[in-house]
């Protein structure tokens, strides 16, 4: 199925433990068949994300590669994105020709967000569990992304989390930018998501879709890891230090 041109590049973001992964994990079950698909992980020090999707079996291993950033995740995939951006050039060039390149951040903030040089559109990812303010707390992520995920849908009765209502207020978040409730469990809402992949993508072929930049991260903090209580303010903005101590 391959247009003759680079694969599509989908970015899936997301905090740490919303289930980046597993998105990732269904996407490939569901549309394997149809598509010849890579996958670029990210993790800070190891390829622990890459090794669970290969023990999944969701794609041949050789198609599953991992980027150990070695600093803040959003780094590699808004600030400077060579490293993944070879990666993936890499992986489409030894696998000619890929149909679909999937990007998975390292666990972040709710402001991380994918540069448009790196990927062609992307998903946020947040699940029930993390809590049902999250959705409605905003951000770039949240707001702006193509997609947002509200994953482990089927956990709101064991959490304490109307599922509804987190689905409407992540809506309203988003002025009317699609949001798809999605748990593993729950075969239509894998279906829902694997369409939207399918949407994407036929207009990526057509030459119809355009990137659109979420925009930069938010100010945020890093906790220092060596001292309590201490760390530092980090900016993403263009034309501002790196670092705000």
């Amino acid at each position: 199925m391959s247009n003759g041109k680079r694969a599509l590049r989908l970015g899936i973001a997301g905090p740490v433990g919303t289930g980046k992964s597993s998105s990732i994990a269904n996407i490939c079950t569901a549309l394997a068949d149809e598509f010849r698909i890579g996958v670029i992980t990210n993790d800070i020090y190891t390829d622990e994300d890459a090794r669970f999707l290969k023990a999944a079996g969701v794609l041949p291993e050789e198609r599953i590669r991992a980027v150990e950033t070695g600093a803040c995740p959003h780094t590699a995939i808004r600030d400077d994105v060579s490293m993944n951006l070879l990666a993936v050039e890499a992986l489409e060039e030894d696998f000619d020709p890929l149909d679909i390149v999937l990007v998975e951040s390292g666990g972040d903030n709710l402001t991380a967000t994918f540069s448009p040089a790196l990927v062609d559109a992307q998903l946020f990812v947040l699940d029930v569990a993390g809590g049902g303010d999250v959705a409605r707390k905003g951000g770039p992520g949240i707001g702006r992304a193509d997609l947002l995920v509200i994953n482990k849908i089927d956990l709101g009765v064991h959490v304490d989390v109307d599922v509804e209502q987190m689905l409407a207020d992540a809506k309203e978040a988003r002025d009317g930018q699609p949001v798809l409730g999605v748990s593993r469990k729950i075969p239509e809402t894998v279906e829902a998501l694997a369409a939207w992949v399918r949407e994407v993508h036929a207009r990526f072929v057509k030459g119809d879709h355009t990137p659109v930049d979420p925009g930069p991260m938010a100010p945020h903090f890093h906790a220092d890891e060596t001292g309590e209580g201490g760390g530092y303010m980090h900016t993403h903005d263009e034309g501002e230090a790196a670092h705000s101590h």
